[in-house]
């Protein structure tokens, strides 16, 4: 079976037992992949982009940045520049394809970058080297300032990924956490934010107060999260561009956490506790009027929208374990879609509707799993001591979770893997990390 660039995501939610690998493109055909039993990444040459001027270390660390982010994503595998018979000359040059052809490299990516002050411009191509013609469409400029330059190195990458896979991108995103320092029995925890891989690490809170559960609005211009700053946890509302804070729906005797925002933004639904009993609750930002939508004597917690808003999965203990369960937006019992053995918590749906993320506890291992948004097609991606509170990437194809080791040394650290259980790696952190939170695409 063969297909096209554009089909590529649908095949790779079969799962692991249908597994594409790359085949040779056939003339006047774009690359397209095979459906056999293994993955065999894609040969792609990035080249140092062309200095057109002032750029320095910038052309060849943009370059570098790109072929990290395709590497990274296990469809792709960057040949090394010392296999390279061709040189790139220039951004305009002649193309020799058969030398690309003979190091088998399948898409070559040619760039250029320029600099004046603080300001620089970044383009691009993409080329199909095996039938010797431009990617359509995969031709593009950016503009900025110098500290921009790995955004807009993200922004490349993006572009060649999309032209591909048939996908969204992902790399010019963030991924808000909690950094974690100190010995295990006492942790001191802040909020940081970062490049999805790690780079230009940001605190936004310092280490006083415990803080728990960051989630991104929308826009990606606020930011919720879970605050002990009082002594009892509270949800606070964070703006991202200049970090002032206001905490939202204080109710005296209650505590409210494990909040998270509409789809459009408006209002935040969220747990409240009173009197040894937890409800799912909503309340509009504008107006600061609350809903009460779940009304049972269990634990009815970690809500989250679908993406169109007419939906809500939760966690409940109501049948004696964590389950996940779907309600209306406007509230209800709710319809258990979680099944088998072990508990189901910290539901996630995906941005793009099709499946929900979950953290499932069975026989003394945690995992990551994903299922359909009837509950079917239950598929564990991750095991170990301790995996928890999945997040989706902006094109719902990757998802970043909290890996903790045990013991009493044990720590936090966050990993991501894709929909197939392909692909799992480490990101790195300044220390212990958890609670991750993806970020949209930035404008």
């Amino acid at each position: 079976m063969t297909f096209t660039r554009r089909s590529f995501a649908t095949t790779m939610l079969a799962g692991a037992a249908m597994i594409p690998a790359m085949a040779r493109a056939q003339d006047g055909q774009p690359p397209r992949i095979n459906i056999t039993g293994t993955i065999e990444a894609m040969p792609i040459a990035v080249p140092a982009f062309i200095d057109e001027g002032g750029a320095g270390d910038l052309a060849r660390n943009l370059a570098s940045v790109v072929s990290s982010d395709l590497d990274g994503t296990g469809f792709f595998r960057t040949i090394a520049q010392n296999a390279y018979i061709s040189r790139i000359q220039g951004f305009d040059g002649a193309i020799s394809y058969e030398d690309w052809r003979t190091i088998n490299a399948r898409v070559l990516v040619v760039g250029a970058v320029s600099a004046s002050g603080d300001r620089i411009t970044v383009k691009f191509r993409a080329y199909d080297v095996s039938n010797g013609q431009q990617l359509e469409g995969a031709a593009m400029q950016f503009a900025g300032t110098r500290a921009g330059w790995r955004r807009m190195a993200h922004k490349v990458a993006d572009v060649v990924y999309s032209k591909i896979t048939g996908e969204g991108g992902y790399f010019d995103s963030r991924v808000v956490y909690v950094s974690e320092s100190g010995p295990k029995n006492a942790r001191l925890k802040r909020l940081a934010v970062m490049d999805y891989d790690g780079a230009n690490v940001q605190y936004l809170t310092d280490s006083s107060s415990i803080v728990l559960a960051p989630r991104f609005s929308p826009s990606g211009d606020r930011l919720l999260y879970t605050s002990y700053e009082t002594g009892f946890p509270r949800i606070t509302l964070m703006n991202m561009s200049n970090l002032s804070r206001q905490t939202l729906a204080e109710q005296p005797g209650t505590m409210t956490f494990a909040p998270r925002f509409s789809p459009d933004g408006s209002s935040v639904v969220f747990s409240l506790e009173r009197g040894g009993n937890t409800d799912i609750y909503k309340m509009n930002l504008s107006s600061g009027q609350t809903q009460q939508l779940t009304n049972a004597p269990s634990i009815e917690t970690a809500p989250c929208y679908s993406p169109d808003g007419s939906r809500i999965v939760f966690e409940s203990d109501r049948t004696g374990g964590s389950q996940i369960y779907i309600m209306g937006a406007g509230g209800g019992e709710g319809q258990r879609i979680s099944g088998g053995a072990g508990r189901n918590s910290t539901p996630v749906w995906s941005p793009r509707g099709d499946l929900i993320a979950f953290t499932k506890q069975h026989q003394g291992r945690f995992h990551i799993g994903v299922m359909r948004t009837d509950g079917s097609e239950e598929r564990l991606l991750t095991s170990s001591f301790l995996d928890e509170g999945p997040t989706w990437a902006p094109n719902g194809r990757v998802i970043m979770f909290t890996r903790e080791t045990e013991g009493g040394g044990g720590q936090a650290s966050l990993w991501s893997v894709d929909i197939t259980g392909r692909n799992l790696k480490q990101i790195p952190t300044e220390g212990a990390a958890s609670d991750p939170a993806w970020s949209p695409l930035l404008p």
